[in-house]
């Protein structure tokens, strides 16, 4: 028992680097300059990650893919409350139901937004000292909410689609189908 226990340990570390590496590429390449920053979608692999592993696994994948993307870029002062505001995103989001999109995960992406606007704006007032500086950013954000929501969805559904899921579950997991 305990063998296969750090057999599947092993497996979600490895998928939890290979989700990480994702978002660190769709965050890093796939972007649009703004003038505080960029608009990626590496957000929408973030939220897929939460539908395929667990949480704690799921949140490092986010935190580390999009802190290297940071700190990379050049924008270590975003590093701590980019890696906090992702670990959070995904908390709506549930890996225990045999779909990726199920009715949860669809909805999830409403607070993994509100999480993402309301903690980058919080992040801001602190950057910048000023509650009305920071309002700037919303816009920006709000867009990226919408476009990583609709690449989770369009990758979800896709994978549900293929039965990606069902063939992956790595574990005796319970299967919830709603």
């Amino acid at each position: 028992m305990e063998r296969k226990k750090r057999s599947e340990h092993l497996r979600y570390l490895v998928l939890t680097a290979i989700f990480a590496a994702m978002v660190y590429v769709l965050t890093a390449f796939v972007k649009i300059p703004t003038h505080q920053g960029y608009i990626h979608v590496g957000d929408g692999v973030i939220y897929l990650a939460s539908a395929l592993l667990p949480m704690p696994y799921a949140m490092l994948s986010g935190a580390i893919g999009a802190g290297l993307s940071d700190y990379l870029s050049g924008y270590p002062m975003w590093i701590l409350p980019t890696v906090i505001i992702k670990a959070l995103s995904v908390i709506a989001f549930t890996h225990r139901n045999t779909a990726i999109v199920c009715k949860r995960n669809m909805f999830a992406v409403i607070p993994a937004a509100v999480i993402c606007i309301g903690g980058y704006y919080l992040a801001a007032v602190i950057l910048y000292g000023d509650w009305g500086a920071a309002l700037i950013d919303i816009p920006t954000n709000a867009l990226q909410s919408v476009a990583s929501a609709a690449l989770f969805l369009f990758l979800g559904l896709s994978l549900d689609k293929a039965g990606f899921k069902k063939r992956f579950l790595l574990s005796g997991e319970k299967k919830k189908t709603a």
